[in-house]
């Protein structure tokens, strides 16, 4: 069994094939899927979806992208959301300094505005962090996310960040990044992470793994993601693929709060 932990159901690359994305997911072991909102009204479609769907839940919030479009009216709307019986988890939130397509200082207040109305809802972070390594542990120190926790979702920094982030008490998810050519001192990561702090996803419709890349990307390509990481902690081992998805199956569920 395989969790995706982080895809994005709702977008319009899957509409003429979505039942049939499902199917092929299935048939690749996965078993549930957390389809994750970046701004007010891809979050109500993460929550539709996974009302629609036993397997599907959801995440809400607010991508650092969209940080500037925040109105005063979408947080009441999000926590309302929240409060869905299928939402998980809070996110995804956090500090993207690459594209800086919302200023920086906006980023920072929104993320932090954000984790306090995941501190009230109770709700796990799922945290996009790129090129704001420092900024993103600061200011989760600072407004105590160690109370709530969650998941730097899509991991492709550095150790230090990796360490602080597991220093907080935060799961590490790893996409189709790790089979990237390139990707080499991501996958030497890996083995630092404890198997209890150990997720699995695929972003999709982005980020397609090896053999597949230049294609869109969905959710049963998160097994090569599984097969990656079985490579390089348990090498030829014939049991290691099933070792990887039953723990990362269970972390997915202590996490998330998903039921079995």
């Amino acid at each position: 069994m395989l969790i995706d932990t982080h895809v994005h159901l709702d977008d319009s690359r899957y509409d003429s094939d979505r039942e049939d994305m499902f199917q092929r997911a299935a048939q690749s072991g996965v078993t549930a899927f957390i389809t994750i909102g970046c701004d007010l009204a891809s979050s109500r479609s993460a929550v539709e979806l996974a009302a629609g769907r036993d397997q599907v839940f959801a995440a809400v919030g607010v991508h650092p992208h969209e940080a500037k479009e925040i109105q005063p009216d979408w947080y009441p709307q999000l926590q309302e959301l929240a409060g869905h019986a299928k939402v998980v988890a809070f996110g995804e939130i956090g500090l993207d300094f690459h594209y800086d397509h919302s200023p920086r200082d906006v980023q920072r207040q929104r993320f932090r505005e954000q984790i306090q109305l995941a501190q009230g809802l109770g709700l796990p972070l799922v945290i996009h962090s790129r090129e704001a390594k420092e900024d993103t542990i600061q200011i989760l120190r600072e407004e105590q996310a160690r109370d709530l926790g969650g998941v730097f979702h899509c991991f492709s920094e550095d150790s230090w960040l990796a360490s602080q982030a597991l220093d907080l008490g935060f799961y590490l998810s790893f996409s189709g990044i790790i089979t990237f050519r390139n990707a080499q001192a991501l996958r030497e990561i890996i083995p630092m992470v404890p198997d209890d702090r150990l997720l699995i996803e695929t972003d999709a419709p982005y980020l397609t793994p090896m053999p597949f890349r230049g294609k869109r990307n969905e959710s049963a390509y998160v097994r090569l993601v599984a097969e990656q990481i079985a490579a390089i902690k348990y090498g030829d081992s014939p049991t290691g693929f099933k070792q990887v998805a039953e723990l990362t199956t269970a972390n997915s569920r202590r996490l998330f709060k998903i039921s079995s």
